[in-house]
């Protein structure tokens, strides 16, 4: 029985003409293109499709000449496959969805990550479909295409990659890839330890020679191991009698995260609103939105008389529920979806703020914080999420 079916595989340097001067070919042929892929590796190309035979010369499929010599022509290396009947690839089931994981290294990604995380994959039955290199001029931002089954055990499976994760320091999020995953609409960050690298309310403790105490507090808060309100009342009144003047000194020494600049202003560049949700204070939480430019600023008020923090807060305090809540407001004032919401925090206190953002990230977070957090980032500069939104091209990796 004659083959019916041809496979054919084009190798070689990549240039632009080639996929045109192939299907100009097989259309003049007459023959019927069924499927085809195509993938750049370092500059070199794999194009394979495969045709439906409708003529034969001397048995040979009459559209292999031209193939071969247009392949030649060009530099290329071209093999072929005759089928006899076309492969009925198994149908994947409805409930099946597809996942994109990202792999963002601050170095380079080596050949043990990738075995250790395929098998991670193959071990919770995910088929990987492609694997794309999306910074090219350098390897250590990879996207793997998957197809995860309805059945998945997502706690099992997140365990591994966080544990992958952590053992070659390499940041990965496993994303559903659908209508909202490149379409992000706003930004949420936590101001404490994400957006700067310190805890405010830790640097003015240390003003008024409470710093260990406070900080004690503040570990405790930020693990869950206290009620938010709780403690930041009790850290709060350690606080009686520092002056605006002294605050103003500890806003000017704050130093940001790494990344957080080049992050705010290419989401800007690029129509996102960006806020500030912070469990600390609306001095430096307004000042730093003036600074970056963000459109948001909530945070906490403390009361001041004469100039110096009485050691009460007032209003509403701004804690995990609120955190969340604060969310679904500016989606309905920016009418978007919470789907279109990008969290990022790294206390205890953000986990319902992450949960509720279509993508939560707990940035260089408390190890109780990553466990319960859909995602995480623990090794790359603020820059490093740009992937995960599917912005890439950042010189800061």
């Amino acid at each position: 029985m004659s083959a019916d079916h041809l496979l054919i595989t084009v190798a070689g340097p990549d240039h632009p003409g080639i996929t045109t001067e192939l299907m100009a070919i097989i259309h003049q042929s007459g023959d019927a293109l069924e499927d085809m892929g195509q993938a750049v590796t370092h500059g070199l190309l794999s194009l394979s499709f495969l045709i439906r035979i409708k003529e034969r010369v001397d048995g040979e499929p009459a559209v292999l000449k031209e193939l071969l010599y247009s392949a030649t022509k060009m530099g290329l290396n071209l093999t072929f496959q005759e089928i006899a009947k076309k492969v009925d690839l198994p149908i994947q089931p409805q409930k099946s969805d597809k996942f994109i994981l990202n792999c963002v290294s601050p170095e380079t990604i080596t050949a043990d990550f990738i075995r250790d995380i395929s098998r991670c994959l193959a071990d919770s039955q995910i088929n990987i479909q492609r694997i794309d290199n999306v910074r090219p001029h350098s390897f250590n931002a990879l996207e793997f295409t998957t197809i995860v089954p309805s059945n998945l055990d997502d706690k099992t499976l997140k365990e591994s990659l966080l544990k992958i994760s952590n053992h070659h320091q390499v940041d990965v999020a496993f994303l559903k890839d659908n209508v909202f995953r490149r379409s992000k609409r706003l930004i949420v960050f936590d101001m404490d330890s994400t957006l700067i690298q310190t805890e405010v309310i830790d640097e003015m403790a240390d003003v008024m020679g409470a710093g260990e105490k406070v900080r004690a507090v503040t570990e405790r808060a930020m693990n869950g191991e206290m009620d938010f309100n709780e403690s930041l009342r009790q850290r709060v009144a350690e606080l009686k009698g520092l002056k605006v003047e002294q605050m103003q000194e500890i806003l000017e020494r704050l130093p940001f995260t790494p990344g957080v600049e080049e992050f705010i202003q290419t989401v800007k560049n690029l129509g996102y609103k960006v806020a500030l949700i912070s469990g600390g204070f609306s001095f430096f939480a307004n000042a730093l939105k003036e600074k970056l430019g963000l459109d948001y600023a909530f945070a906490n008020d403390l009361k001041v008389i004469d100039g110096a923090l009485t050691g009460e807060v007032e209003g509403t305090i701004i804690n995990a529920e609120q955190k969340a809540l604060l969310v679904k407001v500016i989606t309905q004032q920016e009418k978007i979806s919470l789907e279109q919401v990008v969290a990022i925090g790294d206390g205890a206190n953000d986990l319902p703020m992450l949960a509720t953002a279509g993508l939560g990230i707990a940035f260089h977070a408390k190890d109780v914080v990553k466990e319960k957090a859909q995602n995480h980032m623990s090794h790359g500069p603020m820059t490093s999420i740009l992937y995960f939104l599917g912005i890439p091209g950042s010189d800061s990796l």
